[in-house]
């Protein structure tokens, strides 16, 4: 550990207290929740988004207006993250805006094929663009984020699959099949960086009640899914955001190399 991290540890209220967090895709769903749970323990934060500028905007705004100071601590960068150039821009920024390596990375962004078919009446076209963003995009992160986040305390990466990676439901398989890429990437990535105290996990999270969830289904659809968990509902944002805040923190150093399902019991 650093020693300005002994001098200064983080307070048990703020637990990533001044420690710089990009999130990937998060000016909408899941990833926003997560931006939103990490400004709340202390942390800075890269809001990344693809398209959706305003949104993006507004997220910061909201961690923004937040804060006491006057110092930022959100900042939006639009990044593709299927594109290396791109996700090089990411840390660039992080680490020009916050004057400090990254901390945390946590990867969200993620797009589905809303079309639901079957292997059989799968394009090449849609495969290739799910795992251009889901699988390409994943590895891209990773390997930027295990030569760049901060070594020797702190260090961590989070990446989300799916909880349909368990779950198998027919036409799922691209989808399902690029998140499955995910989950072997954590595990590998928590071994070979052995030895500089950063974490990989992966978050798997079930049927969560987004605009990216609802796209594409029928009423009778969502009521299917519905009753297949224990629970009875849909998830929902908050549900997922606090395990990827504790992963984060001091507190979550002990679990590496997961693959953590948060579902309900939907599998």
């Amino acid at each position: 550990m650093a020693t300005t991290d002994l001098v200064n540890p983080p307070s048990p209220s703020l637990p990533l207290q001044d420690r710089v967090a990009i999130v990937t895709g998060s000016s909408r769903g899941i990833g926003k929740a997560i931006a939103i749970h990490l400004a709340s323990l202390g942390a800075k934060l890269v809001i990344n988004y693809a398209i959706n500028k305003d949104q993006a905007d507004l997220v910061a705004e909201e961690i923004n207006s937040c804060c006491s100071d006057t110092n930022p601590h959100a900042t939006v960068v639009q990044a593709d993250i299927s594109e290396p150039a791109q996700v090089k821009l990411l840390f660039d920024e992080a680490e020009r805006v916050f004057g400090s390596q990254v901390h945390v990375l946590v990867n969200s962004a993620a797009i589905s094929n809303t079309k639901y078919p079957t292997i059989a009446n799968t394009s090449v076209e849609d495969f290739d663009r799910v795992f251009s963003v889901n699988c390409r995009g994943t590895f891209l992160c990773c390997r930027e984020a295990a030569k760049r986040v901060k070594q020797d305390g702190g260090g961590r990466i989070i990446l989300l699959s799916s909880s349909s990676v368990g779950a198998l439901r027919p036409n799922s398989a691209t989808y399902s099949a690029s998140k499955a890429a995910v989950e072997t990437m954590t595990k590998v990535l928590a071994k070979e960086l052995k030895g500089t105290g950063i974490t990989a996990n992966c978050v798997a999270p079930g049927p969560i009640a987004t605009e990216m969830f609802f796209n594409g289904r029928s009423e009778e659809q969502v009521k299917r899914v519905v009753e297949v968990c224990p629970h009875g509902r849909l998830g929902e944002t908050k549900d997922v955001a606090p395990l990827v805040g504790f992963l984060a923190s001091d507190a979550g150093e002990w679990i590496n190399g997961q693959v953590i399902r948060v579902n309900g019991g939907y599998v």
